[in-house]
């Protein structure tokens, strides 16, 4: 585990004698009042009050409304299924890549094959199961000769979601199982245990937090998911977040929406006080820097390890099926109907929806480096820096990130909607919405790499007479410039990829990749709609093969060239 940062001796008067310090603390209080603290309130004003008056009728109604208080349940059922499958799916990967030794290049083609929902728009699965398992799927209709076959319901959402989002389990036990000193399964082992016995009284509980960490991840994702099943639940499965999106667009009723989203708001505050708990955690500690260190511990027997990776395999399998049926369908006339190939799809996103790339890459491309920099500075002030506020600051800034899409959406549709700050349907709304949703995973990787970086390095910087600017943009920026690139690499995928918030916040102006994607799937357009899922992949891949050559790059020869380039 990194060393705990030194505690913070507040220090009086800092903010007089900081006036870099002052200004960089206000001008993020300001954002974050603004583009955090505002909407909620606002979306909570709606919900409570009306022409003024302190009402709870619109709340009462929604309670009270058979078909929402089933919506609600529902989410909350198919969450925990998400959770618990996605969680154990995310385990035998982790595990398989962790203990079965596993060669280098096989162990990355999985990874490679395993990381693909993650920079796909989060329906992109829902799309290809239509494909498989519709009335007119591949296997159904044209591999079994099934007709009149249906795909919608629990069964194919949750499948879809949990494919979805089992990489972030994958990504969260991996670094824990790695972690763990194999001396203490080795010595289980040699005392006469079984290897059962070992992973099911030694390994399994050392990965407890950890597996509650992913599983509340999990569930969280999986409540704030809002395209997946509008997709495949359809009105046989309807889950609070489509019942709001569908309150407001279709019954244009906005405190109705904004109700459903207060209502949905408890469990996913729940979630995000849990999962930081479970986080503060971390993991049981096994490294104490005693000893010989690790040695090579054979945690599966041969058989198992071969059965694992069977497993493993089968699972990457069906995610690169998936992949590849988008990109089949994407190059047919209609997949089910007319199997010949044409190029006509990729001519309509390109004609017709040329609008959407545009608009699309332009708010990514302003989003991106935005974010990246309020992750920096964000991190940096509260890590580093003692103020009034500080804590409180790190805590709001987190709340957006927390929240499901759909809260955050209509709390900015119901905040910017009407002077004095009339945003709506603006670029500028989106790109704000992305910095603000996105932006803290750059604020968490920044605290993090300042965890493990001696403080000392700063002080003697101004110790020779720097400011906090100069200290920070010559000595602590290019430490921290892996939090950068991460923060860059994860606004950037949201940016292509996400539906959620911002689909209350497009207009005829500006539009987005994601929505014209849904309004193709719900037009029944299925080629140009895996035609664009195609484009959006293809995109994020490109971007993230650059920015991990731009940080190779700055890192390279090492700081001085950083330095150099940054004015030093």
């Amino acid at each position: 585990m990194p060393p705990s940062p030194q505690p913070l001796v507040p220090s009086p008067g800092l903010l007089r004698r900081d006036p870099a310090l002052a200004a960089s603390a206000l001008v993020l209080w300001l954002f974050v009042a603004l583009f955090v603290a505002f909407p909620l309130l606002m979306l909570l004003g709606r919900v409570l009050f009306d022409n003024g008056t302190l009402s709870v009728a619109g709340l009462a109604k929604v309670l009270t409304d058979k078909n929402q208080v089933k919506a609600f349940w529902n989410s909350l059922l198919l969450a925990l299924l998400v959770g618990i499958g996605g969680t154990i799916l995310g385990f035998l990967f982790a595990f398989t890549a962790a203990r079965a030794r596993l060669p280098r290049r096989l162990l990355t083609a999985i990874d490679a094959a395993v990381l693909l929902p993650l920079v796909s728009p989060p329906f992109t699965t829902a799309i290809a199961i239509i494909f498989s398992f519709g009335p007119r799927g591949l296997i159904t209709y044209e591999l079994l000769g099934l007709k009149g076959v249906t795909v919608y319901g629990l069964t194919s959402t949750m499948f879809s979601e949990i494919f979805t989002y089992f990489p972030i389990a994958y990504l969260t036990l991996r670094p824990l199982l790695t972690a763990i000193d194999s001396n203490v399964e080795g010595m289980a082992l040699s005392l006469g245990a079984s290897r059962w016995r070992v992973f099911r009284t030694v390994t399994l509980p050392l990965t407890v937090p950890g597996l509650a960490n992913a599983f509340l991840l999990l569930f969280a994702a999986s409540l704030a998911d809002f395209a997946t099943p509008l997709i495949l639940g359809g009105n046989q499965f309807p889950v609070l977040p489509t019942q709001a999106y569908l309150q407001i667009t279709g019954l244009f009723d906005l405190r109705g929406g904004a109700a459903l989203s207060f209502v949905l708001l408890f469990p996913a505050l729940a979630v995000f006080v849990l999962q930081r708990y479970w986080v503060s955690r971390r993991f049981y500690v096994t490294v104490t820097g005693k000893g010989a260190g690790q040695t090579p511990f054979d945690s599966v027997a041969p058989w198992m390890r071969w059965t694992l990776l069977a497993a493993c395999a089968f699972v990457a399998f069906v995610v690169v099926y998936f992949y590849a049926l988008l990109l089949y369908a994407s190059l047919v006339k209609a997949l089910g109907a007319n199997h010949d190939f044409t190029i006509a799809h990729y001519k309509a996103i390109f004609t017709d929806g040329w609008k959407a790339i545009r608009d699309t890459l332009v708010i990514a491309g302003f989003a991106m480096p935005l974010g990246g920099l309020y992750g920096i500075v964000m991190g940096y002030l509260v890590a580093r820096k003692q103020f009034v506020g500080r804590r409180t600051l790190e805590i709001t800034s987190m709340v957006n990130y927390a929240l499901p899409g759909t809260i955050v959406g209509i709390a900015y549709l119901i905040a910017f909607n009407d002077p004095p700050v009339a945003l709506t349907g603006t670029a500028f709304l989106i790109i704000a919405c992305y910095v603000f949703r996105y932006g803290p995973t750059g604020i968490r990787a920044t605290i993090a790499l300042l965890a493990q970086i001696d403080k000392s390095l700063e002080e003697a910087s101004q110790g020779l007479g720097a400011g906090s600017g100069t200290t920070f943009r010559r000595v602590t920026l290019p430490l921290i410039l892996p939090a950068f690139f991460a923060g860059l690499g994860v606004v950037f995928i949201r940016s292509m990829t996400a539906i959620s918030a911002t689909i209350f916040l497009v207009s005829v102006s500006w539009t987005l990749i994601t929505v014209k994607i849904l309004d193709n799937m719900t037009e029944l357009s299925l080629g140009p709609a895996a035609a664009y899922s195609v484009l959006v992949v293809a995109i994020v891949f490109v971007v993230i093969a650059l920015i991990g050559r731009a940080l190779h790059f700055f890192r390279a020869p090492g700081s001085a060239r950083v330095t150099s380039l940054l004015g030093g």
